[in-house]
């Protein structure tokens, strides 16, 4: 369907209802607040009781999208559905794993939908042959047949080999189930456990595991343990500040199970001897002090603690005794080296492994336990992605090494760390083919609006013309300290095979740049991560990469908060903005005690019910909040109605408030997933074909879906 005959139906309207909230002396209206379902906790573990005129409003929506991107983009859709697909190996398996007399791994048959765990015995865990030795765990496939949404949390075995236990969720709410099965016997045991966070750890003994709950606004509060066999508990912890998170993990030499919880900002451990006769009996390692982040390792006989204490802003490592009750008992061990963000700190009996991030790339540092000499692990791509596991072992000289760039299939090593060599286990195979020298990687750094440098991803076709005429895809997140891996995804060169410019802009917010540029991205000055995606794409601009209104801005969640701020800032820089999932109601959702992240994150952002200055601070740059008759372009937003993280009704508000008030502008495409969480569909090929749809969106934005749509001349109606 051409632009000139495109079928121009009515997009949905939604009702404006007054809702007026006072707080910290400001008044503000939510005429969008009726589409929160005031029972959102019980839509979570059944959607079947959405109210019926929210539940129409959602699925007018997905009719107008469906009518005016889907149906007309079904064949694109199908061709680059295949183009994915075909990018993926159906019967695929990662590297087995070694745990003594076993080898573990996970697997997909031909046509599968979710993983297949399995083992088979590690003397031949490497041999071809021996897949007649196999032995399916868990079965993926069969046990999410039927289902519309199922994902596996945690998988593990027990540590003697006879039991595994796993999480699954089958609606996309995060109220993960935890079953346990006899390995032996091939049959489930009575333990079912309801309402968990999704992890757990096993006891030493393999007769219990410790577990942690939901509560009622989806929070973890509570860590339990529970004998296999019992229908009761023992309570271990209970977090009381409702802004904390809790995790729960054995430490990689088995004699401890750490607690930890803590906020964004706050950590505090605590331990439990694998080996003591009172199994809920609890150690503090050191008291949570306001801003003092600390995770810890079982090294040398005794705890290597990365933190920020003293104002080690990227982290230094100290070293304490196992009865250590303070930080006084602390002594340093790797010093502070401003630049050089140490990201995590892993232990085997022998060695030292830390994740280092400098010059906003990562690299491996390895210390020897016996000589005390260090050496690095770096790579010479110009942007790539490297991270290291310890598996299962204790007592090993070997690590697993995951290497990928934008342009390298991920590739998996083992790395001898005693006699510094690296063996090649596996290489990503891509069926359809993939040529590296096909494609060329930039890594630039922009000029930010204070003369900070902003690093830049950029994938491209060799044969792609620089010389502005190519589209871009600009992708940008930008929150929590997370960093956006310059890693290998197949998807994405659908649209570089058809001309794009795919990149990827490490903005403030995150740690591309160590943690001082976390710092800069957060709280009151958030604003920088917006203004740095809006100098990425100036820069990239002015280099000839692309061109002003041929940029297809795309991020989720937090990202999704960037696109909606962006769009409000700049919104003729783009030809359109694809926002998963997006978080864009700040302040009402920062106000909203009740939904599971709130608490959690007013570290983050600020707290809006009671503090006036975090309210207006919030209040300057929340999407939702600055919506105005501005020239917005096409936009695809999408959610899931039993997502907890960001609930169904800002993606839902921010479309029907954009209408209000840009009705010329657009249009506007609201896909809300009926039966999935945040990250949507559940099954690795379902999952394609949503992102199928998205790049149909940026083809059609920039003009280039052949004649089926023509986002570019903004001729549909909304």
């Amino acid at each position: 369907m051409s632009a000139s005959s495109m079928v121009d139906p009515t997009p949905p309207i939604a009702k404006r209802v007054e809702k007026i909230t006072e707080q910290v002396g400001r008044t503000r209206n939510d005429p969008y607040a009726w589409i929160r379902d005031d029972n959102w906790q019980e839509v979570m573990q059944d959607p079947s009781i959405l109210k019926q005129d929210i539940r129409d409003y959602l699925e007018a929506e997905n009719a107008y999208t469906k009518e005016v991107l889907e149906t007309p983009t079904e064949a694109l859709q199908t061709e680059l559905f295949d183009e994915m697909k075909g990018r993926i190996k159906e019967d695929d398996s990662s590297v087995p794993a070694i745990d003594g007399e076993w080898a573990y791994y996970r697997k997909f048959r031909e046509g599968g939908e979710y993983p297949v765990y399995a083992r088979k015995p590690a003397a031949s865990a490497f041999n071809d042959a021996s897949d007649a030795e196999e032995v399916i765990l868990l079965d993926g496939d069969a046990m999410g047949e039927g289902q519309e949404y199922f994902h596996f949390g945690q998988v593990s075995h027990s540590p003697d080999h006879s039991k595994i236990a796993y999480t699954v969720d089958d609606k996309g709410s995060e109220f993960y189930t935890l079953r346990i099965k006899d390995l032996n016997t091939g049959e489930h045991i009575d333990t079912v456990i309801e309402n968990t966070y999704g992890a757990f750890t096993w006891a030493a003994a393999s007769n219990a595991v410790y577990w942690i709950n939901r509560n009622d606004n989806n929070r973890p509060e509570k860590i339990f343990f529970r004998k296999l066999g019992e229908t009761t508990d023992s309570l271990v912890f209970h977090e009381q500040d409702t802004g904390y998170f809790l995790g729960i993990e054995r430490s990689q030499s088995d004699k401890f199970i750490f607690i930890r919880t803590g906020n964004h900002t706050t950590s505090e451990y605590h331990y439990i001897r694998a080996d003591s006769d009172n199994p809920t009996k609890l150690h503090t390692i050191a008291p949570r002090e306001d801003g003092i982040e600390y995770e810890v390792v079982d090294y040398d006989g005794q705890f290597y603690i990365k933190t920020n204490a003293d104002g080690a802003v990227d982290f230094k490592v100290m070293s304490a005794p196992y009865d250590s009750t303070d930080r006084a008992d602390w002594k340093e061990v790797i010093a502070h080296q401003p630049g050089t963000l140490i990201n995590d700190v892993s232990a085997l009996k022998d060695w030292l492994v830390i994740e280092e991030r400098k010059n906003a790339l990562p690299q491996l540092s390895i210390t020897s336990r016996k000589t005390g000499e260090t050496h690095d692990i770096a790579f010479d791509e110009a942007a790539y992605d490297i991270s290291a596991s310890t598996g299962y072992e204790y007592d090993t000289d070997t690590i697993r090494l995951y290497y990928a760039s934008p342009t390298t299939p991920d590739q998996t090593h083992d790395y001898n760390m005693a006699t510094r060599q690296k063996t090649l286990l596996k290489t990503r195979e891509i069926p359809s083919g993939h040529n590296p020298e096909d494609y060329v990687v930039d890594r630039v750094m922009a000029p930010a609006h204070d003369g900070e440098l902003i690093p830049v991803t950029v994938l491209r076709h060799k044969d792609t013309p620089m010389d502005g005429s190519a589209p871009m895809l600009l992708y940008g997140y930008g929150s929590y300290g997370i960093t956006i891996s310059a890693d290998f995804r197949t998807g994405r060169l659908s649209l570089v095979d058809r001309g794009f410019v795919y990149a990827m802009a490490h903005i403030r917010g995150s740690q591309a740049k160590g943690y001082q540029w976390y710092l800069d991205g957060k709280l009151e000055k958030k604003t920088n991560t917006f203004k740095d995606f809006l100098s990425a794409g100036h820069y990239l601009i002015d280099q000839k990469y692309t061109s002003k209104g041929q940029i297809v801005g795309m991020g989720g969640s937090a990202g999704g908060l960037l696109m909606g701020a962006v769009s409000n800032m700049e919104p003729e820089m783009f030809a359109g903005i694809i926002a998963a999932v997006p978080f864009v109601d700040v302040v009402n959702t920062m106000s909203d005690t009740e939904l599971p992240l709130t608490p959690p994150e007013w570290p983050e952002w600020g707290n809006p019910l009671e503090s006036a200055e975090d309210y207006d601070q919030i209040l300057e740059y929340s999407p939702y909040d600055n919506v105005g008759d501005k020239p917005y372009p096409p936009m695809l937003i999408t959610g899931g109605l039993t997502d907890p993280r960001v609930t169904y009704w800002e993606p839902a508000k921010w479309a029907a408030i954009l209408r209000h008030e840009a009705p010329k502008a657009g249009p506007y495409f609201l896909r809300i997933n009926m039966g999935a969480g945040h990250g949507g569909a559940s099954g690795r090929f379902e999952g394609l074909k949503e992102t199928a749809i998205e790049y149909s969106f940026a083809l059609a934005a920039v003009g280039k879906a052949g004649d089926t749509l023509d986002l570019s001349a903004k001729e549909t109606s909304n």
